[in-house]
Parts: structure tokens; C-alpha cells; sequence
């Protein structure tokens, strides 16, 4: 019986690795709070899954915003199938509008009891693994060009070929900060991210400026589609959207308008596995490229995305991040690992990794 018998969620801290993470506009982030749910059958099985938006000024979603919409949706989800995603997601639906980030962690949850009552792991029930070990980015956050550089050899030592960029200052600046990290990332492909912190003027000198650098792709310089086109003209760099794909019909519109090569696909953002799987499908069916992330988060939030990006054809698999590399805390045993910035999914059932209950402390609410 996988029907839920009770809901706990959890809350932790987890601290970035290297200090501060610094973005466009003045963003900087140290701790974020992160949310677990913890669902339990009739049958004793149990599902985990996690969210920790990106602060408050990043997407429309917060922290504490997640805990204050899973109190609205807990109690609906008592006596619901796990393992009727279907069902899970209208009762969701049926009681808070809404929110799919705070719901993205229940449905991971969902997907974990499904692989674990089946004893087969998630990747198996997303199509089954097409990609044995995959490509993984790590962010490089806003500094000077001396400090951007040195931290992308380090990252280079230890195998990573894929860095994301931040940017998003002023236009001239930023193309010595991504001149000065091409020179210092060798053969890496480097993605040029503003995260919509230029305007439509800045992103244009920025382009023009950053134009035939090899390897460089430029991720989301703009808030609107509209913007990113008007830059997309005006440069041969490739495009990365991300913070403007939010569902079907946004990918659509992006594509229609040939306004990209590839897109960040957050499992927070879209609402889970459930709605990620349904976009990388298409993504793949169009012709396009992905990266398999999310917005922040831990050893659940990767084990997630390990299980989506395994189960990806690897040429419609752009780049992969483990963000638990990134933080200093973990609560599944830091699994799954990277190793020589690569990763893989977990071969156990569900998402593979053993949570430690101790790490997490108390539950925050419970429901029964």
C-alpha cells in the first residue's frame, strides 16, 4: 500500500562551500534555508524530496514561502496515493494555487516511495539510464577577474569543464571577466550568465564585447524573451535561456522565435520530476539541448536531478549541476558524488541515497 499515511517536513541550514555566492544586482548568499518532506505510507515506505529556493530576489520563491505553502498542502495529501502522481498533483492543486516550487518537493518525495515500493530506481522509471555518468557545471561567482580566474583553476584541477559564469555588472567589466576566465579555463566551455542583470543597452555591449570568444555561450542576459532576442541578433554567441522558461508553453514561444540552443530546466521552478520530465522530453523532441539543475539545495535536491539527468539522451544532455558540492552541509551522506566533475545516478531504489534523519532534527510540522 503506498497510500501516505503521514507527512514530516523538515528544515535545515546549508552554508556555501566558497564563502560568499555573489550575482548580478548586489545578490549574495551565504546560508539558505532548505526544506525537506518526508512521506510515509501505510505500508511503511518511505519518500524524501527537498527545495531551497535561491534566496528572496532570485525567482518568485522563498525559504520561509516554502514552509508556509506546504502547511496549506500537507493536510490534503493524507489518504492520497503516493503513487498516483496524477492524483497527488491535483490534490496539491486542490488546495493551494500555485507555488509549484513548494510542491516540486512533495512530488520528488512521491517519485522516491514510487522507486522504492517498485525496488527500482528513479532513473528506470524516467526511461531508464541513457547517460552512465554525465557532465557537471559549477557556478563561478561574481568577483574581480584576478579571484574568478584563480577559483576557475581550481575548479580545473579537479576535473570540471563546464563553468557558468556570473555576471550581470557593468558591460565592460564584464567581458574582461570573461576573457580573463577563458584564458584561464583551457578547453572548458564557459556560459556567460547574467541571470537578467543587464539592461537591453548593456547586454548588447556585453555581447558585442564578449563576441568570438571560443567556447562561450551567453545564459540569460535579460529579463524578458523580447530582450533576449534583441541581443540575440546582435551576436553569434550561443543563447542559454533560463529564468524565463517556466512551463510548456514558455518553451514554446522561446523556440518558436528561435530564441535559443539550449535551457536551464530547475525541477523547483517547473514543480518536480513530473513537470521537468514533460519539458526535457519536448526539449529533446525539438531538437534542443538542457541542463538538468536546480535552483539550490543539497544531497536530495541532487539526487533528484541525477536521476532526470541519467535518464536523458546524452545529446540533449547540455550540463549537469551536483549542488551538493557546493554547500558544506549534508543530510544523505554527501550522495551521490562527483568525481572528476562528473556525475552519476545512484542504482538503488528510489533516489538512491539513505537520509539521516539526526542531520535534519525535529520535524517542523507534522501531519497524520
Amino acid at each position: 500500500m503506498t497510500v501516505i499515511r503521514g507527512v514530516d517536513v523538515y528544515g535545515y541550514e546549508l552554508t556555501y562551500l566558497h564563502g560568499s555566492y555573489t550575482m548580478s544586482s548586489g545578490r549574495r548568499i551565504d546560508t539558505l534555508p532548505s526544506t525537506v518532506v518526508r512521506i510515509t505510507t501505510a505500508s511503511g515506505v518511505e519518500g524524501f524530496g527537498e527545495v531551497c529556493p535561491l534566496g528572496e530576489t532570485y525567482l518568485p520563491a522563498f525559504g520561509e514561502g516554502a514552509r508556509a505553502a506546504l502547511r496549506q498542502i500537507v493536510p490534503a495529501l493524507i489518504g492520497v496515493d503516493a503513487a498516483n502522481l496524477g492524483a497527488v498533483s491535483a490534490a496539491m492543486d486542490g488546495a493551494l494555487m500555485g507555488h509549484a516550487y513548494a510542491k516540486s518537493a512533495v512530488d520528488i518525495a512521491c517519485w522516491d516511495v514510487l522507486g522504492r515500493a517498485l525496488g527500482v530506481p528513479v532513473s528506470r522509471l524516467l526511461g531508464g539510464v541513457l547517460a552512465e555518468r554525465f557532465p557537471l557545471y559549477v557556478s563561478v561567482p561574481l568577483r574581480s577577474v584576478e579571484e574568478m580566474a584563480a577559483f576557475v583553476r581550481e575548479r580545473g584541477a579537479e576535473g570540471v569543464r563546464h563553468l557558468q559564469l556570473k555576471l550581470g555588472g557593468d558591460p565592460h567589466e564584464d567581458a574582461a571577466r570573461t576573457a580573463g576566465v577563458v584564458a584561464a579555463a583551457g578547453d572548458a566551455v564557459v556560459i556567460a550568465d547574467a541571470n537578467c542583470g543587464w539592461r537591453l543597452q548593456d547586454a548588447i555591449v556585453a555581447a558585442r564585447l564578449m563576441d568570438g570568444l571560443d567556447r562561450v555561450f551567453l545564459e540569460q542576459p535579460c529579463r524578458t524573451l523580447e530582450e533576449c532576442l534583441a541581443v540575440r541578433e546582435r551576436t553569434t554567441l550561443p543563447m542559454v535561456l533560463d529564468e524565463i522558461i517556466l512551463d510548456v508553453p514558455s518553451l514554446l514561444r522561446a523556440h518558436a522565435a528561435n530564441g535559443l540552443e539550449a535551457f536551464n530546466l530547475k525541477l523547483s521552478r517547473v514543480g518536480g520530476i513530473s513537470r521537468a520530465k514533460l519539458l526535457r522530453d519536448l526539449a529533446v523532441e525539438l531538437g534542443l539541448r538542457v541542463t538538468i539543475e536546480d535552483s539550490w539545495g543539497g544531497d536530495l535536491t541532487t539526487a533528484a536531478v541525477s536521476h532526470l539527468a541519467a535518464s536523458t539522451p546524452p545529446g540533449a544532455l547540455f550540463t549537469v549541476s551536483f549542488m551538493n558540492d557546493w554547500t558544506t552541509e549534508h543530510v544523505a551522506g554527501y550522495r551521490p558524488r562527483s568525481q572528476g566533475g562528473w556525475g552519476a545516478a545512484p542504482d538503488a531504489p528510489g533516489l538512491g541515497v539513505d537520509v539521516d534523519l539526526a542531520a535534519l532534527g525535529e520535524p517542523l510540522f507534522t501531519m497524520r
